[in-house]
C-alpha cells in the first residue's frame, strides 16, 4: 500500500494564506462594526426626532382644521428647522390624567363638579385612549388607574371627598410622572380642575415645571375662582400654571361660576381632537441634557399653542 505523505506548504504560500485570513478577519470585523454603526444610527435617528403637538384656533377659540404643512414655520433656538413629519388632525391614542381639586368643595357642591367631569370622560375617551382620575387636596390620591372603562372612571370621580389644603405642584408632578410611564408614541395631557390656590405641596414650582417639560405632556387647566377680586385670593398658583402652560402647551380657562365648567370641558375635548403633530430633527444637533426652546408660527390670523421647551436626553 502506498503511504500518503503530508502536503507541506511552501513559506511563500503560508504567507499568502496568512494575508488572506487576516483580510477575511479584518473584513468581518469591519462588517461587524458597520452593522453596529448602522444599529446605533437607526436608534439615534428614532430618538432624536422632536415632536410637537400644536393646536390652532381662531380669535374666538374655535379649532382650525385642515391646514397644510406649508402653513407652519418652526425654529429652535432661533434657527429655522425643516419638518420631517406632519400629521393633520392626529388621531394618535391619548393618555390623559384628570386631576380634580377636592378642596373646591369648601365653597361649591362637589357632586356638580363630578357630574361635569363624568360627562367629559364620556366625550373624550375613544377607542385606544386611556384615562386616569386623581383627586388632590393636601395630598394627591389616584382614584382610578389608566383605563378605557368609562363607567369605572365616572364612578371614580363621584368618590371624591372633601379636603382642606391644595397641593397643586404635587398634582402636576405626579400627573406628569404617571404619563411618563405610559407607552411611547401616544399623546399625553394633564387636565386639572382647581381653584389654583397652592398651599400644601411638598414639590416646588420648578419641580412641577420640569416634570411637565420632561414628560412631554400638554397641560389644560380649568381655574374656578372662589373670589373674583384678585386682592382677596391666592394667585401664586394661577401664575405658576400660566408659566408651565407656556412651556409645555395646552391652555388655561378661568371661570367665575362653576356652571361654566361643562363648556370648558367641551372646549378641551374639541381641541384634543383637532391637533396637528409635527416632527423634526434639530439642526445643529443639540448637546445632551440641554434645555431647548422652540417657536412655532402658523400663517394666517390664527392662534397657535404648542410646547416651547424640551430637554434633550442625557448621553449614554
Amino acid at each position: 500500500m502506498k503511504k500518503l505523505m503530508p502536503v507541506l506548504a511552501s513559506p511563500a504560500r503560508l504567507v499568502r494564506i496568512g494575508i488572506l485570513l487576516a483580510a477575511l478577519g479584518g473584513g468581518a470585523a469591519l462588517m461587524a462594526r458597520a452593522s453596529q454603526e448602522q444599529k446605533r444610527h437607526t436608534i439615534r435617528s428614532r430618538t432624536d426626532m422632536v415632536t410637537i403637538l400644536a393646536s390652532v384656533t381662531d380669535a374666538n377659540g374655535r379649532p382650525i382644521p385642515a391646514l397644510t404643512q406649508d402653513a407652519f414655520q418652526l425654529s429652535e433656538e432661533g434657527v429655522p428647522q425643516k419638518l420631517a413629519f406632519f400629521e393633520s388632525q392626529t388621531d394618535r391614542p391619548l393618555d390623559l390624567a384628570l386631576m380634580i381639586d377636592s378642596s373646591l368643595s369648601a365653597y361649591k357642591e362637589l357632586h356638580f363638579e363630578g357630574d361635569a367631569a363624568g360627562h367629559f370622560i364620556q366625550q373624550v375617551v375613544r377607542p385606544g385612549d386611556m384615562l386616569a382620575v386623581f383627586e388632590f387636596s393636601e395630598t394627591v390620591t389616584r382614584l382610578a388607574d389608566f383605563t378605557d372603562n368609562i363607567p369605572a372612571l365616572q364612578s371614580a370621580v363621584r368618590k371624591m371627598t372633601s379636603g382642606t389644603g391644595t397641593s397643586l405642584y404635587d398634582a402636576v408632578v405626579l400627573g406628569s410622572h404617571s404619563l411618563m410611564r405610559r407607552p411611547l408614541g401616544r399623546r399625553r395631557a394633564v387636565v386639572i380642575v382647581t381653584d389654583a390656590g397652592e398651599t400644601t405641596s411638598v414639590s416646588k414650582f420648578e419641580d412641577a415645571r420640569h416634570a411637565a417639560v420632561v414628560s412631554g405632556t400638554l397641560l389644560y387647566t380649568i381655574v374656578v375662582r372662589p373670589v373674583k377680586n384678585e386682592n382677596g385670593r391666592n394667585t401664586a398658583g394661577e401664575h405658576a400654571l400660566i408659566t408651565i402652560t407656556d412651556s409645555v402647551g395646552g391652555a388655561m380657562y378661568i371661570l367665575d361660576d362653576l356652571t361654566q365648567i361643562q363648556e370648558m370641558f367641551d372646549r378641551i375635548n374639541r381641541e384634543l381632537r383637532t391637533q396637528y403633530l409635527l416632527g423634526y430633527y434639530p439642526q445643529p444637533t443639540p448637546p445632551p441634557a440641554s434645555d431647548r426652546h422652540v417657536h412655532l408660527d402658523v400663517k394666517g390670523n390664527y392662534v397657535v399653542r404648542s410646547r416651547t421647551e424640551y430637554e434633550t436626553p442625557t448621553a449614554d
